[in-house]
């Protein structure tokens, strides 16, 4: 059950079980999905991933990708967040699919709509470390850090979708 305290719109107390409509100014609230987009960066039979070092999921593995921004579409997001996490230009080569997931940090919890790509970065990618990360790592399906992995519900089965791909 989701609750939301306050309305956004109006900003009244509603402490309404969404979804619902506000009791002062009849706008109605949904449980929507919050956009995301990631990016399996591809270097032949591997993959790039980053150690975070914030929260959530701090000191685990974690695809590169994060929240859409405004009215950012989430192929835009996927390059986005990793030119910001490693600075490298990357060309999207293929959607590799959609999953639901919680996102929680703290008492904030939400859900969201995760979509990934496979995405090349060139033939001798440099990619350097931003604030939210502390280590760069290529994997390839031998050595995935399956026990190590950030947003475990969803991601182990993004790497396994990238298992796949590769056939």
């Amino acid at each position: 059950m989701h609750v939301l305290p306050y309305c956004p719109l109006c900003g009244g107390r509603i402490d309404l079980v969404v979804p619902g409509t506000c009791v002062h100014c009849q706008a109605p609230h949904y449980r929507n999905a919050r956009p995301t987009a990631g990016g399996l960066v591809v270097r032949g039979d591997e993959i790039l991933l980053l150690r975070r070092a914030i929260d959530p999921w701090l000191g685990r593995w974690d695809i590169p990708g994060g929240f859409c921004e405004g009215p950012e579409i989430q192929e835009d997001a996927a390059r986005r967040e990793i030119l910001e996490e490693t600075g490298l230009h990357t060309t999207i080569l293929s959607t590799l699919g959609s999953w639901i997931d919680h996102y929680e940090l703290g008492a904030i919890t939400f859900d969201t709509l995760n979509t990934y790509y496979l995405l090349d970065a060139g033939p001798e990618p440099q990619p350097r470390l931003d604030e939210e990360n502390s280590e760069i790592g290529w994997f390839n399906l031998q050595n995935l850090p399956l026990d190590r992995i950030a947003f475990p519900s969803h991601q182990r089965d993004v790497l396994a979708a990238w298992a796949d791909w590769l056939g």
